[in-house]
C-alpha cells in the first residue's frame, strides 16, 4: 500500500535536544555533572515529565534522590528551555510533504514544561495535521496504548504510514503494529530513507 501519512517524533528529529548541552551551559562538570544527571535525566523520574506529572512533584522527587545537589538541581530544573533548539529543516520538510499530498502528524514524548518554555522551537506544530503529545495522554512511548490512540484518533491504516523517531524501541513498537519505521540519525539520512520509501510506493 502507498504511504499516506508521515508521523514525526519531536525531540532529536524536529528539534535539537541535548540535556548535555544544557548542563554544560550551567557549568556542571565532573562529579556535579554526574550526580545531577543521576538524580534527574538518568532516573526513571525523568519520564514522568512526559506523563504530565506535576512539575513540583517531579522536582521534589529529584531533590529526594540527591539532597546534596539541591542548588544545582533547582538550577537545572528552572529553565529546561535551552535543551531544545529549532531545526531549520523542520518546517520546509513538513511543508514539502504536505504539498505532495501526504498527511503529517506528531507522536512525541514531550513534557508540558518543555512545551511551555520552547514555543520558539515548536512553530512547526502550526503546519502539521495533528498528533499526540504524551503529557496530554498520561501514556508514553514505547507503550502500545499511545500508538493505538494515534491510529484510532486519526483513522490511520498502519500499512499506509511511516514513523520517524530517534529511538529504536519506539520504532520497534510502531513496526509491531504494522507501521513502517525510520530510525532518525540525522536529517540527511532520514530524509533519504523516507524519499526512497515514497518513491518505491509511487513506482
Amino acid at each position: 500500500m502507498a504511504i499516506k501519512t508521515v508521523i514525526f517524533d519531536i525531540g532529536n528529529v524536529l528539534t535539537d535536544f541535548s540535556w548535555q548541552r544544557h548542563f554544560k551551559q550551567l557549568g556542571f562538570e565532573g562529579e556535579v555533572y554526574e550526580r545531577v544527571a543521576d538524580a534527574t535525566v538518568r532516573s526513571p523520574i525523568w519520564g514522568e515529565f512526559d506523563r504530565g506529572r506535576p512539575d513540583d512533584e517531579i522536582l521534589a522527587a529529584f531533590l529526594e534522590r540527591d539532597p546534596g545537589m539541591e542548588e544545582q538541581i533547582r538550577l537545572m530544573f528552572r529553565d529546561i528551555g535551552p535543551t531544545l533548539s529549532p531545526c531549520e529543516y523542520a518546517i520546509p520538510w513538513i511543508m514539502d510533504l504536505k504539498k505532495r499530498g501526504y498527511r503529517t502528524l506528531i507522536l512525541s514524548n514531550l513534557s508540558s514544561k518543555t512545551v511551555h518554555e520552547c514555543h520558539r522551537c515548536l512553530k512547526f506544530m502550526n503546519y502539521v495535521d495533528g498528533g499526540i503529545l504524551s503529557y496530554m495522554e498520561g501514556v508514553i512511548k514505547p507503550e502500545r496504548e499511545i500508538y493505538d490512540r494515534l491510529i484510532e484518533r486519526y483513522f490511520i491504516n498502519p500499512a499506509e504510514a511511516v514513523f520517524i523517531d530517534d529511538t529504536r524501541k519506539n520504532i520497534d513498537m510502531a513496526m509491531e503494529l504494522g507501521l513502517r519505521g525510520i530510525v532518525f540519525e540525522n536529517y540527511e539520512q532520514a530524509h533519504a530513507e523516507l524519499e526512497q520509501m515514497l518513491s518505491q510506493e509511487d513506482g
